[in-house]
């Protein structure tokens, strides 16, 4: 079983990640997320991503994350769900305007450490996103359909954060959604230090795995690398589009295209693909079993004669 990033993990063990259990930490992540914006992606070879990260640094600083890595990258680990048609997968493939998916996103394997329940939606152009930031040990309990309590929380005072995992446990049991995918890169992010209208991140290895178990892993013992060698950055506003932005990508000639990495991984390899990990047997090991969800369910008592 190999690493998603191989080396990595021994160079950042001890470091803080985003939601690491410093409660400090959580607080900044959760501050900062931009829950409408812009977005724009494109593709780029690693020679104009090098170009690119000094010309962004006359503009943005280095996310503080990423400040503490050699490679000025930390690692971003995500679990998606979807339905057994793959109903989200192909909103994306048809450039459905309006449109959603669910994420599990997470920074490393540990058990005591953060996970957040994601909901993205894009409205026309428009990106909206909310978060709640839960203990990890809640997530099979989470997954397997029961409700939020709000002792599940990181923050059980954080009323928005409570009402974004309601609606994502809403939207997972209208969908009928279970985890399919794992997907993993490294990003390198800048943005400006006391605003968060402007951001800017280039995700390398970008590697995915279809999965049906609620496991959240940093290894896969067969990673597809959606995109090669090939860098994505992503120019993200929550206003009026920079004009920075505007020399950014005329003087490195970037085109502008569609860069989904849960979508484009089963795109590229096939539905088969997913539907074989994500087979019967797998969700009756994970959903019916006892041993899986220590405590979820209590054993049978004897009938009294």
């Amino acid at each position: 079983m190999r690493l998603f990033w191989r080396g990595h993990r021994r160079r950042v063990r001890g470091r803080k990640f985003p939601g690491s259990r410093m409660q400090g930490v959580e607080l900044m992540a959760s501050e900062r997320l931009q829950h409408q914006r812009f977005e724009l992606k494109y593709r780029v070879p690693e020679a104009k991503a090098l170009r690119i990260r000094d010309f962004v640094q006359g503009y943005l600083a280095l996310d503080e994350y990423g400040a503490l890595q050699a490679s000025l990258s930390y690692p971003t680990l995500s679990l998606y769900l979807d339905s057994d048609r793959l109903d989200s997968h192909w909103h994306a493939i048809n450039g459905n305007r309006n449109r959603f998916k669910l994420r599990l996103r997470y920074y490393d394997d540990q058990p005591d450490t953060p996970v957040f329940f994601e909901t993205k939606r894009r409205e026309d152009n428009v990106i909206l996103k909310e978060r709640g930031g839960v203990h990890k040990s809640a997530v099979r309990w989470l997954l397997a359909g029961h409700m939020p309590e709000r002792r599940h929380m990181l923050n059980p005072n954080d009323h928005e954060a409570f009402v974004a995992l309601q609606r994502f446990c809403h939207l997972m049991l209208q969908l009928n959604a279970r985890p399919k995918m794992h997907v993993a890169y490294l990003r390198e992010a800048y943005e400006n230090s006391g605003d968060n209208s402007v951001r800017l991140t280039m995700d390398r290895q970008v590697e995915s795995q279809p999965c049906a178990l609620s496991d959240l892993i940093a290894r896969s013992p067969r990673p597809h690398l959606v995109f090669g060698r090939t860098v994505i950055l992503e120019l993200k506003f929550t206003a009026r589009y920079p004009n920075w932005f505007r020399d950014l990508v005329e003087t490195f000639d970037c085109v502008q295209m569609g860069a989904a990495k849960y979508s484009e991984g089963i795109f590229t390899r096939g539905e088969d693909w997913v539907h074989r990990a994500c087979s019967a047997e797998a969700l009756i090991e994970e959903f019916l079993s006892g041993d899986v969800y220590p405590g979820l369910f209590e054993p049978a008592r004897p009938i009294k004669h």
